[in-house]
């Protein structure tokens, strides 16, 4: 079977190049190969994590430059990112929701200020650090569910394979308390195409959150979905809170903001109200 290529919750440092899976970000700054460096995979612990917190953002700015100016996508943002609790970012398009999102799935750097993932600085990682922090801490959810997915595999085995590209063993009994937890477990011989949108997204739900990561970061989770797909979707991410997972999750949907513990809202890269 050839190779499928998809925007996917795994990365594609993670796997053998010779495995028939083949993912890719479709972004070149998903792949840490563009920095040049090599390390260890210890990381940098600046501050003995908080047992609340399993991120923070402290003062950070980050600039984009062109050959004519220079633009403040983020602008001293600081927020802290409780375990076991839900952050909404809002805000209207441009004010720098994807910015921070990028950078707390290490993905990305601050121009200024720090981003602690497990009290980790995120800038300070070399190469190797960053990936097995992001392999082992950090769960990406892109907007449209289908991206999420691998094509031909059946719901529990893409949760298995979630929890493999996460370095560890799960068995079939804890992927399938998951899946019945998010009303799957009638589908864990489906393919996403044979699922439905909601169904494929509260996949993405499980495949994120396999493994206990200190953080799940969801685009836009229901801005593909109708209203009732939607509102299962919030249901998941409010059921699974007691796993210890932080939920960020970045929307314009009212829905998000109400569900949510915690607020963070942007306005040009700008801090107007943070709850």
């Amino acid at each position: 079977m050839p190779p499928t290529r998809r925007r996917c919750y795994a990365l594609a440092d993670d796997l053998h190049s010779d495995s028939s899976y083949e993912f890719h970000w479709g972004d070149p700054s998903f792949d840490d190969a563009a920095d040049g460096r090599s390390g260890d995979e210890t990381g940098v612990l600046l501050d003995t994590p908080s047992r609340a917190a399993a991120a923070s953002a402290i003062a950070v700015g980050k600039v984009y430059r062109t050959v004519t100016e220079e633009v403040n996508a983020l602008v001293d943002v600081s927020k802290d990112f409780p375990r076991g609790r839900i952050t909404a970012i809002a805000g209207p398009s441009g004010s720098g929701k994807s910015s921070l999102l990028r950078i707390l799935a290490c993905v990305d750097r601050p121009t200024s200020g720090a981003v602690l993932v497990e009290g980790r600085d995120v800038a300070a990682l070399r190469v190797r650090q960053r990936r097995a922090l992001r392999r082992a801490s950090v769960s990406y959810m892109f907007q449209n569910p289908i991206d999420n997915l691998v094509d031909y595999l059946p719901a529990r085995e893409q949760v298995k394979l979630a929890s493999r590209l996460r370095g560890i063993r799960t068995d079939v009994a804890e992927i399938e308390r998951l899946l019945a937890v998010l009303g799957l477990d009638h589908r864990l011989r489906h393919t996403p195409h044979q699922l439905s949108g909601g169904e494929q997204q509260r996949l993405t739900v499980a495949c994120a959150v396999i493994g206990h990561p200190a953080i799940v970061i969801a685009d836009e989770p229901t801005a593909e979905l109708d209203s009732a797909a939607a509102d299962r979707v919030l249901e998941a991410f409010r059921d699974l809170r007691s796993e210890g997972v932080a939920f960020v999750i970045s929307s314009h949907d009212p829905r998000v903001v109400a569900i949510a513990d915690h607020l963070l809202r942007l306005d040009h890269g700008r801090v107007v109200e943070s709850t």
